[in-house]
């Protein structure tokens, strides 16, 4: 079909594992007519599970999309593009990156076991981002399911714009409206009840609404009035709609698809992205406009290498029309490339289309110059628009690798680039110190779904082994430093000299280098190889080899020679100015603390809390879940949990998992930095 901005909903399935997004995923797509039959995970039949891994291990681990057309009776019919998530935190990169394509977050909760951290995660993220968010409860006709008490908890949580949209009926083996209907008797009582609740939340947001309302009722309100203001409703947060479904007998499925049309915001009405026009302190934001007819703007939110089409960006039109055999450039490239092929995703499937217009979500193949986050535009016009970067979970948790065959170094490096390209939360580093490659991922799940794509689709087998943990340096106080560089080798000699004094930085200040020499003792052009000395020691460290953060350099004073002053003295003096001053700065070793959640029957409470303790843990608090399930947060030392997912899993009988969020630095206990500090060996301890 054919269709405009405003026919289009972009929605996102997200929330806890094991609730079923997948199945709804293949409802949605079924009740719309994209598919004949809706497959299941069991049979890993479904669209969206449609890699090998995904349907041996029964679970997302990678976003899919698909859309489907539905036109309800008498209405015009929209095009919906619908993105199915992963609900394990380990997979958080694919999920958040499909955040920024839609309008719309159905996070959707498990009928039986209620709401899970996944639950409470998506929540946060969409709010955070300014979305409209939308709780989809499924599984309503499994037998002891209690939907009054799982609705009241959703409010309890969520708050009280937490409101249904339709209600469950006939022991959960249907729906029925609550909103644009006020009669008759539902599962959780008179629909008359929670219809008024409703329309109340609605209508107070807007004040001219609420007059006239007071004024007419709820009967003069007009259609398109009633949905301006309930998508305003969901733009800003004052209603969060709760919609009941059965993704496996199908109940509530069409409604949903009749919710989005009627309710949903299309992509002309919902917050506009947050671009940037310019780099550093010249960067200003700009809003795209969804105007059909402007010049191109798309942002580039998934990359894929697929071994038979090649490398295949997808991406999400926010201004313009991307045409096949339009010109688009990538960022600030100078030269544009041709879309020959354009085409909508159906899981691994690619139709090809003639146009995607502004709001909707297509891809092209073949182009090498596309990465994620890349900004596609039509105009010179556009260079240095960026899209304002996405908050990514850090990845903290890293494995050291080796290809396990002698010539497949090249291959391997060539491969896990290739997989950092698909994943925002997939790092791959070269450890200058040990000469080693590390892998860095969010979970050692994480880590080992990615060394599993590495033999299935590349054909390359590894060797892993724990990596150097991510200490840093810094300073606890201020000093000051001086050196002389003199050396004289019987032609044209070598002279520097630097005053300098250090200062410590809040922690996660960086570095900062400042120039406060009087009189010319420095001459200007030897100052960036003062910088380019103490960043030598920044690199490589002062006490235990590891990079320094967090200080502020000064350089006050210095002396220089007209002949024998050179680059190379100045790099040398100010390299051994810097470590006099941190030796007389206190200097500290700093180790990574991560934001642990672990997640297990309450049973292992104790078992959880006790092997936490030993590791230097500071447990912030508990939450009990359905289902008997606990999750324990706290803050650990990374270098603690060398092992501990299979210590997990040995104390839980395999039901415990785990995620690591990067929270900040810390020092290390005094023994901790004494045993760093002997250990270490310079390579160079002289220039």
């Amino acid at each position: 079909m054919s269709y405009s901005t405003q026919q289009i909903r972009n929605v996102a399935l997200a929330g806890h594992p094991g609730a079923g997004k997948t199945t709804l995923f293949e409802a949605l797509l079924h009740a719309g007519g994209a598919i004949q039959t809706a497959g299941t995970i069991e049979r890993g039949s479904t669209v969206s599970d449609h890699d090998g891994i995904e349907k041996e291990r029964g679970h997302s681990v990678d976003a899919a999309i698909a859309s489907t057309d539905h036109a309800p009776a008498g209405q015009p019919p929209v095009h919906v593009n619908l993105i199915d998530t992963p609900g394990y935190p380990d997979f958080r990169g694919p999920t958040l990156s499909a955040l920024a394509a839609v309008e719309t977050v159905a996070v959707v909760v498990d009928a039986d076991t209620g709401i899970g951290y996944g639950t409470r995660r998506m929540m946060e993220y969409a709010q955070a981002r300014n979305l409209c968010r939308v709780l989809v409860v499924n599984k309503i006709d499994h037998d002891g399911a209690s939907l009054g008490a799982l609705l009241d908890e959703l409010r309890e949580t969520f708050g009280n714009e937490v409101l249904p949209l339709n209600l469950p009926a006939n022991g959960g083996k249907s729906v029925i409206d609550c909103f644009g209907n006020s009669s008759g008797e539902s599962d959780l009582g008179p629909v008359a009840d929670w219809h008024q609740k409703i329309i109340d939340q609605v209508v107070e947001i807007n004040e001219q609404v609420m007059d006239h309302f007071l004024e007419v009722g709820e009967e003069g309100l007009g259609g398109q009035e009633l949905h301006d203001t309930f998508e305003q409703c969901l733009r800003e947060g004052h209603l969060v709609p709760v919609c009941f479904v059965s993704a496996r007998s199908g109940a509530g499925v069409k409604e949903l698809l009749d919710i989005a049309e009627k309710l949903f915001p299309h992509p002309g009405e919902a917050n506009p992205p947050p671009f940037v026009k310019g780099v550093g302190d010249d960067a200003a934001p700009i809003v795209s406009t969804p105007d059909p007819d402007a010049h191109v703007i798309a942002d580039v939110f998934k990359i894929v290498n697929d071994p038979f089409v090649g490398k295949l960006g997808i991406f999400r039109v926010y201004q313009g029309t991307v045409k096949k055999d339009t010109q688009l450039f990538v960022d600030d490239g100078k030269k544009p490339f041709k879309v020959a092929h354009l085409f909508k995703l159906k899981g691994k499937d690619h139709v090809e289309i003639e146009r995607a217009v502004p709001g909707d979500i297509a891809a092209v193949a073949k182009i090498d110059e596309l990465h994620f986050d890349a900004v596609l535009h039509d105009s010179h016009d556009e260079d240095q628009i960026h899209l304002a970067p996405l908050d990514f979970p850090k990845p903290m948790f890293g494995l050291a690798v080796d290809a396990a065959s002698k010539g497949q170094e090249q291959k391997l490096a060539i491969a896990l680039h290739k997989l950092a390209e698909e994943d925002p939360c997939f790092h791959v580093e070269h450890e200058v110190e040990t000469n080693e490659t590390v892998v860095r991922g969010l979970s050692d799940l994480h880590l080992r779904i990615n060394l599993q794509r590495l033999k299935d689709r590349y054909g390359v087998d590894v060797k892993t082994r724990p990596p150097r943990i991510a200490y840093r340096e810094t300073v606890a106080a201020n000093a000051e430093g001086h050196h002389r560089h003199k050396k004289q080798t019987g032609g044209a000699g070598q002279f520097g000299e630097v005053f300098l004094r250090i200062e410590p930085l809040p922690r996660g200040g960086g570095f900062e280098f400042l120039d406060e020499v009087k009189g010319g003792t420095i001459p200007g052009q030897f100052m960036p190889a003062v910088e380019k000395g103490v960043r030598q020691v920044l690199a490589s460290g002062a006490i235990a080899g590891y990079p320094m953060q967090d200080v502020r350099v000064i350089v006050y004073d210095g002396k220089h020679h007209p002949v024998d002053s050179k680059e190379v003295a100045f790099v040398a003096a100010g390299k051994k100015a810097f470590l006099d001053a941190i030796a007389k700065a206190r200097p500290q070793v700093l180790e990574p603390i991560v934001d642990l959640e672990v997640a297990a029957p309450e049973a292992h409470m104790g078992d959880i809390s006790g092997g936490l303790s030993s590791k230097r843990a500071r447990i912030s608090g508990t939450d009990s879940l359905r289902g008997g399930e606990i999750v324990v947060k706290a803050q650990v030392p990374l270098s603690e949990l060398e092992g501990y997912a299979a210590e997990l899993k040995s104390v839980t009988a395999g039901r415990g998992r785990y995620s690591l969020d990067f929270s900040h630095y810390e020092p290390v206990p005094g023994q901790v930095q004494s045993r760093l500090i002997d250990a270490y060996k310079p390579k160079h301890e002289e220039d």
